[in-house]
């Protein structure tokens, strides 16, 4: 497993000086990135061998957001490879040990010269130390998209939406999904699926259905078919 300590920011929390659900997206983000770094498999290596790793979905369960200034640490590990599937975890804790978020996710390693999956090489398989999955709810990777919706303002996809990979990184899809929602919603779960990727100058159209009081926001291009579906609860 792998594990970095940090302290809350200013700039990453709310008006309520607790740490944003973005801004534990990030840190989960981040976490996972500075794992492959570490390992001497990420982004330098993953060009080379002209290969990326693309989010099918994230699950992230909260008990409660940190406050600003707090010190928390972050973990990861890869629990499961099935192909050209990766299955990945996180977690957050308070300074006590107090576990203050979960997540799962689920990746496709991609070829990116063929644009079609790959199996990954033997020397990432020996890398990546495969744990037991974290003791969470798991839910489907699929959500259900409702019929109807509201339409919410179109939005244009610009740099600052970009990643390394040139297409829109997966926090953005979340930072879009979360403009379209009452300022005052807490979220304590977090799902979202990735269909197809965004780039620079795609339109993305958000549809928002509410029951229940979970939100489920369909990123939408012109022609009704979704890059993401985001669902807030």
């Amino acid at each position: 497993m792998y594990t970095f300590r940090s302290r809350i920011r200013y700039s990453e929390s709310d008006r309520e000086d607790r740490l944003t659900i973005e801004g534990l997206l990030d840190y989960f983000q981040d976490c996972s990135t500075f794992h492959s770094e570490d390992l001497g498999l990420g982004v330098k290596y993953l060009r080379e061998k002209k290969l990326a790793w693309v989010l099918n979905m994230w699950q992230i369960d909260v008990k409660r957001y940190p406050q600003m200034g707090e010190t928390v640490e972050i973990g990861t590990f890869p629990y499961d490879f099935k192909g050209f599937l990766g299955y990945r975890n996180f977690w957050m804790t308070d300074e006590t040990g107090d576990r203050l978020a979960v997540a799962n996710t689920i990746w496709t390693l991609l070829d990116t010269e063929k644009g079609r999956p790959a199996t990954p090489p033997q020397e990432m398989k020996d890398g990546y130390v495969v744990n037991e999955r974290l003791d969470m709810e798991y839910l489907p990777r699929k959500i259900a998209i409702p019929e109807n919706g509201e339409a919410k303002p179109e939005v244009m996809i610009t740099r600052h939406h970009l990643d390394t990979n040139n297409h829109v990184n997966n926090g953005q899809y979340v930072k879009i999904a979360l403009e379209c929602l009452p300022e005052e919603l807490r979220v304590k779960r977090l799902r979202a699926e990735y269909k197809k990727q965004a780039f620079l100058g795609d339109v993305m159209c958000p549809r928002v259905s509410e029951e229940n009081n979970i939100y489920t926001i369909c990123l939408n291009d012109r022609e009704g078919k979704p890059y993401s579906v985001v669902q807030l609860s």
